[in-house]
């Protein structure tokens, strides 16, 4: 009794923060005519100010949700059966091996980020300086090499094995990131190639490897969703530290100084992966949940197209990432120029803006947890979604409000926060492993599609428009997840 009233305690505080969070933003109501304040009721704050409070609140929430979560697991663990505890200390020790390895490689990606733009602006190429339009053709040459190539590099992690493709992941990067120093075209297009096949490895080698470990291991499907959850609470917390890290290392270093700190946690990455994984294949990971047949393990691109339109739950599951996360990307690139449409003629601090979007990320991966021990993942995932939909869609409609601008962006990022976990759970309930990491790489090209068909006509359509094929993408995305909870009781799939 006495845990259960500390974990409503921690609830009721988590709701007062963000309720007064949402209080606080909603009092913006116009601009001040100090050009570098905001008006916040009647009192005058500095953005800078401003966006330090709602991190802090944030922050705040997520802790009352740590804290909410843990009594009440406290709580349970004193009433379960001794016997069910028994998997937990192999669980422990495939957590211990996967998540350091998983942090490390979202730093070495963190970093890269922030300092993308600067990095390339930056170049004088046979004496003439690099023009933004250039810079765009650098970003949609990564996500074109990651579609081109994608299914071809999950099949050979499937084939080859995901160990050698998380460690092939470290190379591609590293290359990548020593790209930046040239000032050759030619060098620069090759980084941004390895970059892209990169990306792709780094989306399905190392989770793959995990989930194929599970499986062997027999472990609780509950266990798989908690470490999920842990991963991207810790990748939040990643992400505000890669912010602050490469702007210190810019600082000194220059737009490339990032991308060379990345390096060193590719490499301790890497020397954990050596270390401590062993390989495992969509051939060898096939004890527990899921089995391959002996006619399977010649893993194929087209068996891979087979297994998906044969089972519509794969088909739902793929359409729900590819429409979510092509979304996520659209934002990534508009919520800049948004943030300055709504505090015109100020100095917009981006790093801080950046830091209050990863702790909504952080809020969200906290309360993914509780939510799925109360209900199947896919009714959780399709909440989700549907708040996603409805929070993207008051930013499209509302774009010159800054409560509004803010709130639902917000709003987003904690749906973001809660989408990884959820997507990584639903891939490994639904691929089989024996063609898993074809199949995350097959679902990345219609993802890159929707991207560059946005990224080519961006001029076009404006930053409401943008925003609007956002907002358009999460409702399909919510549609499919509808389907999908309808469809899950059926026979088929992995777990027939």
């Amino acid at each position: 009794m006495r845990s259960l009233k500390r974990a409503n305690s921690a609830r009721c505080s988590t709701l007062l923060v963000l309720g007064g969070l949402a209080a606080l933003l909603c009092s913006l109501v116009r601009n001040s005519r100090t050009p570098c304040l905001v008006e916040v009721g009647t009192a005058a704050v500095d953005p800078d100010v401003l966006f330090n409070v709602v991190f802090w609140c944030l922050v705040l929430a997520c802790a009352s949700l740590k804290v909410a979560t843990r009594e009440r697991s406290s709580a349970r663990a004193e009433s379960r059966p001794m016997r069910e505890s028994e998997p937990t200390r192999d669980m422990l020790l495939l957590r211990r091996r996967f998540l350091p390895v998983f942090w490390f490689f979202k730093m070495a990606d963190w970093l890269q980020g922030p300092y993308f733009y600067d990095v390339y602006i930056s170049k004088v190429i046979d004496g003439e300086p690099a023009t933004t339009d250039l810079v765009a053709r650098f970003f949609l040459t990564g996500f074109v090499s990651s579609a081109l190539m994608g299914a071809l590099i999950g099949r050979l992690v499937d084939g080859r094995g995901r160990k050698a493709g998380s460690l092939a992941f470290t190379a591609f990067y590293a290359l990548s990131a020593l790209s930046t120093r040239a000032n050759s075209l030619p060098l620069l297009y090759a980084g941004r190639v390895a970059g892209g096949i990169g990306t792709s490895l780094l989306f399905s080698a190392p989770e793959a490897w995990f989930v194929g470990e599970h499986q062997r291991g027999g472990f609780d499907s509950q266990w798989l969703s908690d470490t999920f959850g842990l991963a991207y609470i810790g990748d939040s917390i990643v992400a505000i530290s890669a912010g602050q890290f490469a702007g210190l290392v810019a600082a000194q270093g220059g737009p490339s100084a990032p991308f060379m700190l990345s390096l060193l946690f590719l490499a301790c990455g890497a020397m954990v992966v050596l270390a401590t994984w062993r390989e495992n294949t969509a051939a060898t990971a096939t004890s527990g949940v899921a089995s391959v047949d002996p006619k399977d393990r010649g893993v194929s691109i087209a068996d891979a197209w087979r297994h998906i339109v044969a089972d519509p739950r794969i088909l739902c599951v793929g359409a729900v990432q590819a429409l979510f996360e092509g979304a996520m990307y659209i934002f990534v690139l508009q919520w800049p120029p948004a943030v300055i449409g709504v505090l015109p003629g100020q100095d917009v601090p981006f790093g801080k803006v950046f830091s209050c979007l990863m702790a909504s990320c952080m809020v969200g991966s906290s309360v993914f947890g509780p939510f799925t021990r109360i209900q199947p993942v896919e009714k959780a995932a399709a909440g989700m979604l549907l708040v996603a939909a409805v929070a993207m869609g008051i930013a499209t409609n509302w774009s010159g409000s800054l409560p509004c601008v803010l709130t639902s962006f917000f709003l987003f990022e904690a749906c973001v926060g809660f989408y990884f976990p959820a997507m990584g759970t639903l891939r490994s309930k639904y691929l089989p492993d024996s063609h898993r990491g074809v199949m995350m790489a097959m679902i990345r090209i219609p993802e890159n599609i929707i991207v560059v068909t946005v990224m080519l006509t961006i001029q076009g359509l404006g930053l409401q428009g943008s925003l609007a094929c956002s907002t358009a993408a999460l409702a399909l995305a919510f549609l499919a997840m509808l389907r999908l909870c309808t469809l899950k009781g059926r026979a088929g799939g992995a777990l027939a």
